[in-house]
């Protein structure tokens, strides 16, 4: 009978020139990836690196060039599934072209696994400011993000664009030239004490507390918060609950979006929509499809009413 199990894919998207093709060839030639097992190559973009076929095939490699996006169809790619028969698919895919395209075009047993996607740090600010839509779809869509070819100098930039606020659940690693690499979770720094017995989120601080506690919600489980929100209310909050929470801008204005956060509190039905409030409350981590998985979820112990902050939209560096 032929195999119906799943086919992993992994895409690896990115502008040109930033690092694709050195990362796949490093995954390739990781015995605790490719062993004994077939793996299909979708080349979307030639950069100025390249394969050595016949290094791709001793790691049971196949190259399959796809020269246009017309060419990822569902019929083309399942004519590479029969011809090649992969264990996995690895897809180095052309920076320019639409992710949801690729998506769409997935044979029946191909299962997206993960999204890489690769930046080169010194081009970072002049991609942004020439093509921001489409870097900050690079960066919101993937699992694993990185940074490579960077500097001192280019990682104290990194930082203080906050980039983590573009996809608070992706995992960033920034690399240097010399082959080091840095987790940005791990060394973005924080304003406020995690350890206090009440932590204290100042009102500019309320979109990096926000992201870090999406982002890692177990840090935060157990914990006292007193922040400034806004109040919401609506038919997807549970009955004895609000949401308390501040409009952010991530990249640009057609990106505000309002990030709160579940809280249970007795008297939520008596809040009105949009209003103001301080809230002091002790946080669990739970599984609720408002977060599509665990999230922090806020057990108020005080909310009472405040005054809008000097700045009532939320920026993320």
């Amino acid at each position: 009978m032929p195999n119906r199990e799943p086919i992993p894919v992994y895409v690896f998207t990115g502008f040109l020139e930033s690092g694709k093709t050195q990362f796949i060839k490093e995954i390739i030639a990781d015995p605790d990836f490719t062993e004994n097992e077939r793996t299909a190559l979708l080349l979307c973009e030639e950069g100025i690196e390249e394969y050595d076929e016949r290094e791709m095939m001793r790691y049971g490699t196949a190259i399959v060039p796809i020269e246009s996006p017309e060419r990822l169809t569902p019929n083309i790619l399942k004519r590479v599934e029969q011809k090649y028969d992969p264990d996995r698919v690895l897809i180095e895919y052309n920076g320019m072209w639409k992710l949801d395209d690729l998506i769409a075009a997935f044979p029946a047993r191909w299962e997206l696994y993960q999204i890489v996607t690769t930046v080169d740090a010194s081009t970072f600010e002049l991609y942004s400011n020439n093509m921001g839509p489409m870097m900050f779809e690079h960066i919101t869509t993937a699992d694993l993000v990185v940074f490579n070819r960077c500097t001192d100098a280019l990682k104290e930039m990194l930082y203080q664009k906050n980039i983590r606020a573009m996809n608070p659940r992706a995992t960033i690693y920034l690399d240097d030239v010399d082959g080091n690499s840095e987790d940005y979770n791990r060394n973005m720094p924080l304003p406020f004490d995690v350890d206090a017995d009440i932590i204290d989120i100042a009102p500019e601080d309320y979109g990096l507390w926000y992201i870090d506690a999406m982002g890692d919600p177990v840090k935060y489980d157990g914990k006292t918060v007193r922040f400034l929100g806004q109040v919401y209310v609506g038919q997807n909050v549970p009955a004895g609950s609000f949401v308390p929470g501040r409009f952010g801008m991530v990249c640009c204005a057609e990106d505000i979006s309002f990030l709160g956060f579940i809280c249970r509190w007795p008297g939520a039905k008596d809040l009105k929509q949009r209003d103001w409030v301080r809230v002091t409350a002790s946080i669990t981590v739970e599984m609720l499809p408002q977060y599509r998985g665990e999230g922090p979820v806020l057990h108020a112990t005080e909310v009472i009413p405040a005054e809008k902050p000097a700045e009532e939209l939320v920026y993320f560096n």
